[in-house]
């Protein structure tokens, strides 16, 4: 008789079965830890505080870049806090602009968040959070943000956005803004429009909740916006948020 194949389809080896469900037991029992603490510890809305999501491919000659770190000094000097990814690209020019230039270089690591703040001793504070796992690093960004922007990017930035989405839908997140920024943005929106929303995937409310926009005035001027409104200890309403211009845009047949 020949020995048993133990690469043979169909063996299992039942060490490796239990270890995977311990693992899978323990995870479990973390996130219901987790889901706890988040029920003590509420979101923080001390401070109004924007994640901006965007490509780190991008290099410093493409215009998409200056308007990036346009985009992170003028709402830094609105005294928003601004969360990104730490990385190259976008992010590394949204930092570099809230920080008035004095940040030079991405932030070390694999999965940084990176938070510029504004403080009494110096025009900016830097804190950078590591993260083992694309996971707890996106819920990281939701638990810092008051508002998300998401500039023009690849699988990572889409990712980032469609988790935004999500939680905006099922009411996970207040009605907070959420802003896609650039023409790159108009066939993800086109595709809802006329595939999720006309199959009645969605709703109509679904499908409005990310707002086109198209210039960093306009950008800046809806944060502003959003922003005095938390400054006034006020609920955020949908309206707040919304674009007139862009919202009818976001409905027109490409």
């Amino acid at each position: 008789m020949s020995p048993r194949d133990d690469t043979a389809h169909g063996w299992v080896d039942e060490t490796a079965v239990d270890l995977v469900e311990i693992i899978d037991g323990s995870v479990a029992q973390l996130w219901e830890t987790i889901e706890s603490l988040e029920r003590l510890q509420p979101r923080n809305l001390e401070r109004f505080r924007v994640s901006i999501f965007g490509s780190g491919r991008i290099a410093e000659s493409d215009p998409l870049f200056t308007e990036a770190e346009d985009l992170g000094l003028r709402l830094a000097e609105t005294g928003c806090d601004i969360v990104t990814g730490g990385g190259g690209g976008l992010m590394h020019a949204v930092d570099r602009g809230a920080s008035r230039g004095k940040l030079s270089d991405p932030a070390e690591g694999d999965l940084p968040v990176r938070l510029v703040t504004d403080s009494d001793d110096s025009p900016f504070v830097e804190r950078v959070y590591r993260h083992r796992t694309f996971f707890s690093r996106l819920h990281h960004f939701v638990r810092l943000s008051s508002a998300f922007i998401v500039l023009p990017g690849g699988i990572g930035s889409t990712l980032e956005a469609m988790m935004v989405w999500q939680l905006l839908q099922v009411k996970h997140l207040p009605p907070i803004p959420f802003l896609l920024f650039g023409d790159h943005w108009r066939g993800l929106l086109s595709w809802i429009e006329n595939e999720s929303l006309r199959r009645g995937y969605i709703s109509r409310a679904d499908a409005d909740l990310p707002i086109l926009v198209g210039t960093v005035d306009e950008t800046v001027r809806l944060i502003e916006e959003t922003k005095a409104v938390f400054d006034r200890n006020e609920p955020i309403q949908r309206a707040t948020v919304q674009s007139p211009t862009n919202h009818d845009e976001q409905h027109e047949q490409p």
